[in-house]
């Protein structure tokens, strides 16, 4: 297994709270969370390029809590 190289952006540096990203092989993308770094989710660029759009886009901003 090739080792992971985790990113975060450089605007965490003032928040403990942060999401990490990394490149997961057969175009996986991988995601964690800096508080809890063993919760690991994966995706594919497609559907995390489609869920930034739909985020930006103000698709999630009427959400109900469950």
């Amino acid at each position: 297994m090739t080792p992971v190289s985790w990113r975060q952006s450089s605007y965490c540096q003032e928040s403990a709270s942060c999401v990490n990203v990394a490149e997961g092989e057969h175009d996986a993308i991988m995601l964690r969370e800096s508080e809890q770094p063993e919760v690991v989710l994966t995706t594919t660029r497609t559907r995390l390029r489609t869920f930034i759009r739909a985020a930006k886009a103000g698709q999630f901003d009427q959400v109900a809590e469950f």
